[in-house]
């Protein structure tokens, strides 16, 4: 019988700050054989995500901590190479929560089949996995509809560079902040970003009276500090702030001030909720069908980082909190 050898990379210490290749290990192990009821996975793609970042640290959170000593996990990409369950067989595509490997075995329940004729298959990781998921969730969380001005924070990310680009199908005019001149010419010239401004040139507060002198009514928080306290400034009465994330403090090694200007939620009756897409897996089904529509019908961009193997994977990670990536970066095993 074959023996099945994966790597997989394990959290060596708790990072302090920003991670370092020191606070991981590649390592190899050998799966057991396969049962009845079970199914080997290769993984092609994984995925890297700045919420995992908080999975790092010690201490209770919105997710289970990753364990010293233990392989990370994340969502990935593969396929069925030997299948002993019912539903699966080999060269069958599907995804999971199995990454930072490159096999596993995994019972039916933790597997998802998707498509293989939708091309490339880290499509979903991206615009059609969880970080397209929750773009579209964000939207609908505070019910953006045609008209509204938006603004969306880290908008050439996997998330905001999705949910840029859906807003603008819902008819809304458009503005995005990120850190390059490329990132800029992909929001403008790839995603129909009606603006979009360097948030390292100047301050966002006045890129944003620029951009929209009247004011925004959404703005779709994937930063934090500087850009939320920008936002809350231009908003207008009864603005909306879906808060996705904030990776701006994500590697901070004490709690930063909150901002300045929070008594604007009172004084413009503004509403501020809070996106874990988790709380959406029963809608699943339908975000597959209207924004897998939108992307078979070539009115949705993918864009992706794409590092070579696992052996790079943690400088894939690394390189998030860098801004290293355009759209999603995935890792191809």
């Amino acid at each position: 019988m074959t023996k099945t050898i994966s790597r997989e990379i394990l959290l060596a210490s708790r990072p302090t700050g920003l991670p370092t290749p020191a606070n991981f290990a590649l390592v190899e192990h050998e799966l057991p054989p396969l049962q009845d009821g079970q199914v080997l996975v290769r993984n092609l793609y994984m995925s890297v995500d700045p919420y995992m970042r908080g999975r790092m640290n010690e201490g209770k959170s919105y997710v289970p901590q990753f364990e010293i000593g233990q392989p990370l996990d994340g969502g990935a990409v593969g396929e069925v190479v030997e299948s002993r369950a019912g539903g699966f067989k080999a060269g069958d595509a599907v995804t999971s929560r199995m990454g930072w490997r490159e096999f596993f075995i995994a019972a039916p329940g933790d597997l998802h089949p998707v498509d293989r004729a939708i091309q490339p298959l880290s499509v979903y990781l991206g615009a059609l996995g969880m970080t397209g998921m929750t773009a579209w969730a964000g939207l609908n969380l505070v019910d953006v509809k045609a008209g509204d001005v938006v603004y969306i924070s880290g908008a050439a990310g996997a998330v905001g560079s999705v949910a840029g680009q859906l807003a603008k199908l819902r008819g809304c005019r458009v503005i995005g902040s990120a850190g390059s001149v490329e990132k800029l010419a992909f929001l403008l010239e790839e995603c129909g970003f009606d603006a979009a401004f360097n948030y390292k040139t100047g301050t966002i507060l006045d890129h944003l009276k620029l951009a929209a002198p009247d004011g925004i009514d959404v703005y779709f928080d994937c930063v934090g500090g500087e850009a939320l306290e920008a936002a809350l400034s231009a908003l207008r009465v009864h603005g909306r702030i879906v808060a996705c994330g904030a990776i701006s403090g994500y590697n901070s090694e004490k709690p930063l001030p909150g901002p300045s200007n929070l008594f604007n939620v009172t004084t413009k009756r503004l509403t501020i909720k809070g996106l874990l897409v988790m709380d959406w897996l029963g809608h699943q089904a339908e975000f597959e069908k209207e924004v897998g529509g939108y992307f078979l019908a070539g009115m949705l961009k993918h864009r992706e980082t794409v590092v070579e193997g696992i052996d790079h994977a943690v400088d894939a990670f690394i390189g998030l909190f860098h801004g290293k990536n355009i759209g999603k970066m995935v890792v191809k095993l």
